[in-house]
């Protein structure tokens, strides 16, 4: 049974080197990764483990700054591989990574402690016991090459604890990269999430829905006529150019009627009880490879809907990423439970509905008119909700703090649409985030660039809230940061 194993960890405990150590291979394929001594793509090798087994190995960044690259490697892999260095212990990113696999569902792993020719790893061993307590933790040494036949065999153990992942189905494949190669054409790589792709099969590129040809297929540099899912593969295409396929795009079968959503009821599970967004909020959704922005929608208990902004091509079953979009930071993640449901607030029916499918179980619908019943509806806004939303307009580009108003005050008008968070503690009005966001685009195409002190000036407003606006249209993919400077993201 092909599986895939991820790494993970914070930067600079030595994944990489350890996958070199393990592999042979030096994942590291950019200039720019080996000039800087960091990753910042994901690496690609295969794992030959005592056994005789053979798994495909992502190697991920463990820079903050490229977690959404970590959540893209990450999804799609049946086991980790967690580096914690002895000199350091288990740090921030350490625990990140560990709520993204958590949230994947991807339980079964090895802890490394590397770099143990440096310092005593009793610390590190301690901390990784606590965060990851199902884990073996193995000693290591890439330098030394200490530990590494252990490691192998902890790893080998921990592939034939892998349950049979349910990989039938058609084709499926995340797009994680994408490139041309002189006389071939175009190449994506992805891990195979389901079903198989061999020379000459005709396959549909989602979301765009573009048509293209398998020319060859390839796993791990090696060619093959069919490669099965749980790998990792690249696909050579004919039809279609370099830059009419991307990382988030998904490469399905050309005869299934796969559906593209901007809607999806799920179940989630929050990392803290803190963690946990308010109903309408706005979060990063990682799906496959993609990550699109969406509105949180509330139906009752762990169940959700998440209006995205940008498609994705879901199944019921398939796992998610929530993370914060201002400051960056991983909230939870759930399961997909319905992939094209209609747009709903709760109901009774509707929660016993995804309850079931939870249970994997058949929902039985009830009538329409039971239904129509209990079809929920927004209350009024109060006079206190309408006093609110005035002060809140009132305010201007100087948005009142949840501390002034009390959390509790905005969530009314969050739910109807009047008030947008900006950060954790600050809301605008929709109206002025508007006037806002139109005053700045025509100062970027009339100036070309925006520093923070010019959006300050711009708005006669204070640094604060001029950062704020500043991370929300970065947020928004309408501006991007170069420097000190932001710029208008080219247009489609």
């Amino acid at each position: 049974m092909p599986l895939t194993l991820g790494t993970a960890g914070h930067i600079d405990h030595g994944k990489t080197t350890l996958v070199g150590a393990l592999t042979g291979v030096d994942t590291d394929r950019l200039p720019e990764e080996r000039e800087r001594g960091i990753s910042i793509a994901l690496g690609y090798a295969p794992l030959t483990l005592p056994s005789g087994r053979r798994l495909s190995l992502v190697d991920v960044p463990g820079h903050e700054r490229f977690v959404r690259t970590m959540v893209a490697g990450a999804t799609g892999i049946d086991l980790y591989l967690m580096t914690v260095a002895a000199d350091d212990g288990v740090m921030p990113q350490t625990r990140e990574h560990a709520a993204v696999l958590a949230a994947l569902e991807v339980a079964t792993g090895v802890v490394a402690i590397t770099k143990a020719d440096l310092a005593d790893p009793g610390r590190a061993l301690a901390e990784a016991a606590e965060l990851l307590p199902e884990a073996p933790a193995v000693v290591v040494s890439a330098r030394t090459g200490s530990g590494l036949d252990t490691l192998r065999q902890a790893l080998d153990r921990a592939a034939a604890e892998v349950a049979t992942p349910a990989r039938g189905g058609s084709l499926r494949l995340h797009v994680d990269r994408s490139f041309t190669i002189r006389g071939a054409g175009t190449v994506v790589t992805g891990t195979l999430w389901s079903g198989t792709a061999g020379r000459g099969d005709d396959v549909r590129i989602h979301p765009s829905g573009r048509h293209a040809r398998i020319r060859s297929v390839e796993v791990h540099d090696e060619p093959r006529e069919r490669a099965a899912a749980g790998q990792r593969v690249a696909l050579n295409l004919a039809g279609v150019r370099r830059d009419e396929v991307s990382r988030g795009d998904v490469i399905v079968a050309a005869a299934d009627d796969v559906a593209v959503t901007y809607r999806v009821d799920v179940a989630l599970s929050w990392a803290t009880p803190e963690a946990r967004p308010d109903g309408g909020a706005r979060v990063a959704v990682h799906h496959g490879t993609r990550e699109s922005p969406a509105r949180l929608a509330e139906l009752g208990g762990r169940f959700f809907q998440l209006r995205l902004e940008q498609p994705i091509v879901a199944l019921p079953g398939d796992r998610l990423v929530i993370r914060a979009l201002a400051p960056p930071d991983t909230l939870g993640g759930g399961v997909v439970l319905d992939a094209t449901p209609p747009r709903h607030g709760p109901s009774r029916d509707l929660l016993a509905r995804l309850a079931a499918l939870e249970r994997g179980e058949e929902p039985v619908e009830a009538p329409a008119p039971a239904r129509e019943e209990v079809e929920p509806r927004l209350e009024p806004l109060t006079d206190a909700d309408r006093a609110v939303e005035a002060r809140l307009h009132a305010a201007g580009a100087e948005p009142p703090l949840d501390q002034e108003l009390g959390p509790g005050a905005l969530a009314s008008l969050r739910a109807h649409g009047r008030a947008v968070r900006l950060t954790r503690t600050m809301h605008v009005h929709p109206d002025v985030l508007t006037e806002v966001t139109q005053h700045l685009v025509a100062a970027l195409e009339r100036e070309g660039s925006i520093t923070l002190a010019g959006v300050r000036d711009e708005l006669r407003t204070s640094r604060k809230y001029a950062q704020a606006y500043l991370e929300h249209l970065d947020a928004e993919r309408i501006t991007l940061r170069r420097g000190d400077e932001r710029v208008l993201r080219r247009r489609r």
